[in-house]
C-alpha cells in the first residue's frame, strides 16, 4: 500500500471512531487520498461541493447546529486560503471545525510548484490548535501517530470549554491513490472499536453564587450555554429576561422582546438600572442594550472558558464559568415594571406593522409567527437578524441561528443548508439580497448530494439596506454607489440557475403559502430601503411616545 493511501486510511477510520459523522469535500487532485477514503467510508455522511468558500461555510453549519466537529477537506494552494472567512468565524462563535487540507511535500515548496503555497499555520490564530503531520512513510509507528493525532485534533475541536477550528496540514506525495497491494510494515487497524485515546470530561465547574435580589437582570446573546437553566432561575428570581432571538432565551412570561426600544429612552433606561447583570453569550445587536450593560452595580460574565470571555463593552467586574442565580425575597414590583413596559410598546409597535403592508421589520415578526414548531431558522447576520431583534415576539418550539461570530454576509447560504441538513426538521432562512448573491454557489448541490428542507426568505431592497439606517446615509451624493450598492438582478433567474424553486411574494399575507413545500427553495420579498428608514423612524417613535406616556402615568 502507498503511504498517501495509508495514511488517509487511518486517518478517516479513527476520526470516525472518535465520533465524525459528517465530512464536507470540495474536489482536488492532491487530495485525492482522502476523497477516495471517504467514499469507501459508509460510516459517515459525505457533502461534495465545487466551491471550496460555500464547502467550507456547509461545514460550518452543520458543525454549529450539530454541535460537533466537521471535516473539511480540499486540494493545496489557493484552495486552502478559501476556507479562511469560514474559519474566522467558526473561532469567534466556537464552532468545532476539523480542516484537513492536503499539500505538496516539502521538497516541492517555494520552487514555483504548481498549486504549491505555504500553508503552514496559515490560519494563523483562528485555529484553536495546527500540526504540520508531515509525508506518511512506510515504518513502524506511524499508525500509532496518526490514530494519536486524529484523538487529539477531534478533541481539541470539541472543546469542551473552547470548541473552534483544528488544522491538520496532509503533505502528499504521489501515488495519491490506490496501487492495489495491500502490504504495510504494521497492522493499520486498531484493534478496537474505540478511539486510540479515550479523553475524558472535567467536572462541571463550580458556580459563583451571587447575592439575593430581586433587582437582576438575565442578558442573553449569541453563542449562549445552557439557556434554559439560566432562563428557569431566572423565572424563579423574579427577574427580566432580554434575550436576543438567535440566544435562545425570548419565551416565557419574563422575556422582555422590546428591551431594544426601552433601553433606547434615557427615561426608562435611568430608573430601570439593575443591582446586578447576568450576561450569557455574547450581546451585539442593540446599542442600547450594549450601552446600558455599563449601568450595572455588577456585571457578571458568564463564559465556559475562563480564556476568552465576551467583554466589548468592558463593563464586566466578574468572569465565571458558572453561577448560582438565587430565589430572592420580596414583591414584583421591579420585573412588573418591566413586564409592563414591554407590553405597552408591543402593543403600539405591532399596531404600527400591522399597518405597513409588506416592511422589512413585519416580514421578520411574521416568518417566526408562521414557523411550525421544531422549525429552524438560520438568519442574515446584517439587517435580518437585527429586524428580528426588534420586532420578534417571544415565542418557543423553533431554533435560531446566525453567523455572529464575526457578523460577516459571506456564506449565509451555504451556512443554513449545513445547519439545515443537521437539524431534525423543517428549516428557513432569513437573509438579504447582498447575502444571497454574495454565496449563490450554496444553491448548487449535486444530484447525489444530501438536500435539506430549506426555504430561503431572501428580503430584497437592491443593495445593502443597512447602511441607509447609519450615518453613511448622510454623504448623500456618494452613497448609492459606494454603500447602497444597486445591483438590479432578478434573483427569479439566479433561482433557476440551479433549478431551485423560486416565487414572489407580493402581499405579506401570503408569506405563509409561499413558503410551503420541500427542499430548497427560495421565496423574494421585494422592499424599499427609503421606505424601510421611514418604517423604523415611525417604530421608535411610536415606542418613545408609548414609554413616555407609561411612566407619567
Amino acid at each position: 500500500m502507498n503511504p498517501a493511501t495509508a495514511l488517509a486510511t487511518v486517518l478517516v477510520d479513527e476520526l470516525v471512531r472518535c465520533g465524525l459523522t459528517d465530512v464536507v469535500l470540495a474536489p482536488g487532485s492532491r487530495s485525492a487520498p482522502l476523497a477516495l477514503a471517504l467514499h469507501a467510508e459508509s460510516r459517515v455522511r459525505l457533502h461534495v461541493r465545487i466551491d471550496e468558500r460555500s464547502a467550507s461555510y456547509l461545514a460550518l453549519g452543520l458543525a454549529k447546529r450539530g454541535e460537533r466537529p466537521v471535516a473539511l477537506i480540499c486540494s493545496s494552494g489557493t484552495a486552502v486560503a478559501n476556507f479562511h472567512p469560514a474559519v474566522i468565524e467558526a473561532s469567534e462563535s466556537g464552532v468545532p471545525l476539523l480542516l484537513l487540507t492536503a499539500d505538496r511535500p516539502p521538497e516541492l515548496r517555494g520552487t514555483g510548484a504548481n498549486q504549491t503555497i505555504d500553508q503552514i499555520k496559515l490560519f494563523g490564530s483562528s485555529t484553536r490548535w495546527f500540526a504540520e503531520v508531515g509525508v506518511p512513510e512506510d515504518r513502524p509507528g506511524q499508525v500509532a501517530y496518526w490514530r494519536s493525532l486524529a484523538c487529539r485534533a477531534y478533541q481539541r475541536a470539541s472543546g469542551p470549554s473552547d470548541p473552534g477550528p483544528v488544522h491538520l496540514n496532509l503533505a502528499f506525495r504521489e501515488p495519491l491513490i490506490p496501487d492495489g497491494d495491500t502490504a504495510w510494515s504494521e497492522p493499520l487497524d486498531s484493534g478496537g472499536n474505540g478511539p486510540w485515546v479515550r479523553a475524558r470530561v472535567a467536572p462541571p465547574p463550580v458556580a459563583l453564587h451571587i447575592a439575593p435580589t430581586r433587582r437582576g437582570v438575565l442578558v442573553v446573546g449569541d453563542g449562549a450555554a445552557n439557556v434554559r437553566r439560566y432562563v428557569a432561575a431566572a423565572g424563579m428570581a423574579g427577574w427580566p429576561v432580554l434575550s436576543e432571538p438567535n440566544g435562545g432565551g425570548r419565551y416565557g412570561d419574563h422575556a422582555i422582546s422590546t428591551y431594544h426600544y426601552l433601553l433606547g429612552m434615557p427615561e426608562f433606561a435611568d430608573t430601570h438600572r439593575p443591582d446586578v447583570i447576568v450576561t450569557l453569550g455574547r450581546p451585539g445587536l442593540s446599542r442600547p442594550l450594549l450601552s446600558w450593560l455599563k449601568r450595572a452595580g455588577e456585571h457578571i460574565v458568564v463564559a465556559p472558558d475562563l480564556g476568552r470571555w465576551p467583554d466589548p463593552t468592558r463593563s464586566a467586574t466578574q468572569v465565571a464559568q458558572a453561577v448560582e442565580i438565587p430565589v430572592a425575597a420580596g414583591d414584583d414590583s421591579w420585573l412588573h415594571a418591566w413586564r409592563q413596559a414591554d407590553a405597552v410598546v408591543r402593543s403600539v409597535t405591532d399596531a404600527v406593522l400591522d399597518a405597513s403592508g409588506t416592511s422589512e421589520p413585519r416580514l421578520a415578526r411574521d416568518l417566526v409567527d408562521a414557523l411550525p414548531n421544531g422549525a429552524l431558522l438560520f438568519c442574515g447576520s446584517s439587517m435580518p437578524i437585527r429586524d428580528l431583534d426588534q420586532a420578534m415576539r417571544p415565542r418557543r418550539g423553533i431554533r435560531l441561528m446566525a453567523s455572529r461570530g464575526a457578523s460577516g454576509i459571506d456564506g449565509v447560504v451555504s451556512a443554513a443548508m449545513g445547519a439545515a441538513l443537521a437539524h431534525n426538521g423543517p428549516s428557513y432562512a432569513l437573509i438579504g439580497d447582498l447575502s444571497f448573491l454574495h454565496d449563490q454557489n450554496g444553491l448548487i448541490l449535486g444530484p447525489r448530494e444530501p438536500r435539506p428542507d430549506l426555504c430561503f426568505v431572501v428580503v430584497n431592497n437592491d443593495g445593502g439596506g443597512i447602511f441607509s439606517l447609519l450615518p453613511q446615509a448622510a454623504v448623500r451624493d456618494p452613497f448609492e454607489r459606494v454603500f447602497g450598492t444597486p445591483h438590479g438582478v432578478d434573483l427569479a433567474y439566479v433561482a433557476a440557475a440551479t433549478r431551485t424553486p423560486y416565487t414572489l411574494v407580493e402581499d405579506i399575507s401570503d408569506l405563509s403559502k409561499a413558503m410551503r413545500g420541500e427542499g430548497p427553495r427560495v421565496v423574494e420579498v421585494r422592499t424599499d430601503r427609503e421606505q424601510n428608514v421611514i418604517m423604523h423612524a415611525r417604530l421608535r417613535e411610536a415606542a418613545q411616545e408609548a414609554v413616555r406616556s407609561y411612566l407619567e402615568s
